[in-house]
């Protein structure tokens, strides 16, 4: 089970693996040693010929072996531990770099729960395979070779005896491994869809919780994991049965060695102290390629893991064909454009837009029709679509990935913060950002005061930013799009299900943008649109109109029900205020 092309990944990692084999063999050439100097002493006591020297020599020999042995040993594992540091390091490193080259549409090609999986437990079974299995693999056909040129100069028919039933166990691994591979391919691939529910349900546990769909969400993760644990018993059981087989393999082949050795001796063929030789070395032979059937379930289940990490790094990225071009700002242009998540529904029905260099657009519409579908597609997170998107009469398939994002910025309902101070998750926009130009942006997003007042700077965000208020991760969000200084700020529901206060200071700051900068406001609230250049209004996937708010009003179509619907509502609701 030797898969050349996942060596090749990392191939640093082999040269502790021959330090590690190297290790093993001097320890067995010391445990060798020992075992002859036993055998000595045993003969010299049952002759009575032993001396007060002969003791000490004997006694000092098996010291010094136990003592280069137990270095020896100590040093294997060390290599051991190195190799699958390596092997980790450089795996992880290769599918993180795999990611970045896939691009920001990664999830078109394979789930984040996929990802997540193959990158954390399946580099921890493929570390096994370069940790303890190679070794032990090289170290099983050198063991018996080493003991077979030492042993054969003592008594050669029984040696031979010993080597040839040898290959036993590695037979009984072939045929293990044949009827195995299967087996661990559908382990894996239950695991994989079993994790892949647990981070989807855990994901979306509040929502479950409030629609009380829990309950059978709950009965389907429980019949994933009851056919992952007949898969698992399955996988034990055959495991077992292999070890059992192994065992038997092992242990008789050195009862057939010692019944060999026994029957040399009452020829006398051999002497006492070669017959003991004999005897406590037979197990030798057999003991590495049993701790290599232990290691070989283990590995099995590191390569289902290493196919699904080959099929990840052999994906086409495709990301820098064709895009050789620099991103220069200016007009936006949407043509034609259709677009479906799944090839049987469409969400975008030939769309046609164009967004003046410098100006403030909105796109508006109910749940559903394609508003955010847009900003997707022209930040490219997705790239499978119909028609054409030019900005500066260049299509954004020709543009890098590199030059969209830096001059394309995209702030939504939900944004990311990471656990660690406040400077570091604003200094991902720029790096090259003085702490003036931090405390300038905190200030524009009114948010100076909130951060001085725990610390600065340095005040450090738990993972996600849980200590931070819903408005305040949006600001904070904000500041950090202000410091990215992209030339196309595109605002998706920005201003959802946060307080007033931030609100209203996210709104002034748009308006501040707008005129310096393209702005794409994608909004249900249709107060903040009004001062729009041009409101887009989509329905069902489908552009309806287009024009600035008062345009829109007088002809009474669809933006002019929802605005005035959508009034009528909110002094519904500021009149009951004041009556309260």
């Amino acid at each position: 089970m030797m898969n050349k092309k996942l060596i090749s990944l990392v191939p640093d990692s082999m040269k502790f693996i021959v330090l590690t084999v190297l290790a093993n063999w001097i320890s067995l050439l010391f445990h060798i040693a020992s075992v002859f100097s036993i055998a000595y002493l045993i003969e010299s006591l049952f002759h009575g010929t032993i001396t007060a020297v002969d003791m000490l020599v004997v006694f000092t020999l098996i010291a010094v072996s136990i003592g280069i042995r137990y270095a020896a040993i100590i040093k294997s594992t060390a290599y051991s531990h190195i190799a699958s540091c390596e092997v980790k390091n450089k795996l992880r490193t290769l599918i993180y770099n795999k990611l970045l080259n896939l691009g920001i549409s990664y999830d078109e090609k394979l789930s984040t729960s996929h990802i997540v999986q193959i990158s954390g437990e399946g580099v921890e079974q493929i570390e096994v395979y370069f940790s303890k299995y190679l070794p032990q693999l090289f170290y099983s056909i050198l063991a018996p070779l080493t003991l077979f040129s030492i042993l054969s100069f003592i008594h050669l028919r029984v040696s031979l005896v010993l080597l040839v039933c040898v290959p036993l166990i590695p037979l009984s691994i072939i045929a293990v491994n044949k009827i195995s591979k299967r087996l661990f391919h559908k382990y894996w691939s239950s695991y994989t869809d079993l994790g892949d529910g647990f981070i989807d349900n855990l994901g979306g546990l509040v929502t479950l919780k409030i629609y009380q769909d829990d309950a059978y969400y709950n009965d389907k993760m429980n019949e994933n994991a009851e056919n992952f644990r007949k898969i698992t018993m399955s996988v034990l059981r055959m495991q077992l049965n292999s070890v059992t087989l192994m065992d038997l393999i092992a242990y008789g082949g050195a009862a057939v060695g010692i019944i060999f050795t026994l029957m040399a001796f009452s020829r006398q063929a051999i002497t006492l102290s070669q017959a003991v030789t004999f005897i406590l070395l037979a197990s030798e032979f057999f003991i590495p390629l049993r701790l290599l059937g232990s290691f070989f379930h283990i590995a099995m289940n590191g390569m289902a893991a290493a196919e699904k990490i080959m099929n990840l790094l052999a994906l086409d990225t495709g990301m820098e064909k064709g895009r050789d071009q620099a991103f220069i700002n200016g007009d936006i242009e949407i043509s034609n454009l259709s677009f479906g998540y799944t090839p049987e529904i469409e969400v975008l029905k030939d769309i046609s837009l164009h967004i003046p260099q410098n100006s403030f657009i909105s796109i508006v519409g109910e749940s559903g029709c394609g508003k955010s579908t847009i900003a997707a597609l022209l930040m490219g997170f997705h790239k499978n679509f119909n028609g054409s998107i030019k900005i500066n009469h260049t299509p954004v398939t020709a543009y890098t990935e590199k030059s969209i994002m830096q001059n394309m910025c995209i702030i939504r309902h939900q944004n990311y913060l990471f656990k660690g101070t406040v400077r570091e998750n604003l200094l991902i926009a720029n790096k090259e950002a003085t702490d003036t130009d931090l405390y300038h942006v905190l200030k524009k997003v009114n948010l100076y005061d909130f951060i001085m007042t725990r610390g600065g700077l340095d005040f450090i965000l738990h993972e996600n930013a849980s200590n931070l208020s819903g408005g305040q991760v949006q600001r904070l969000a904000l500041a950090r799009a202000l410091l990215h200084d992209a030339s196309i700020y595109i605002f998706d529901e920005a201003t959802s299900n946060i307080d007033i206060e931030s609100e209203n200071t996210i709104h002034k700051i748009i308006m501040e943008l707008s005129g310096v900068k393209t702005v794409i406001l994608i909004s249900h609230r249709l107060a903040n649109v009004v001062a729009s250049d041009t409101i887009f209004v989509l329905k069902e996937g489908r552009l309806v109109e287009q024009g600035d708010h008062h345009e829109l009003l007088q002809r009474a179509g669809t933006y002019s029900k929802l605005y005035t619907k959508q009034k009528a509502l909110e002094d519904l609701y500021t009149g009951g205020t004041h009556c309260a």
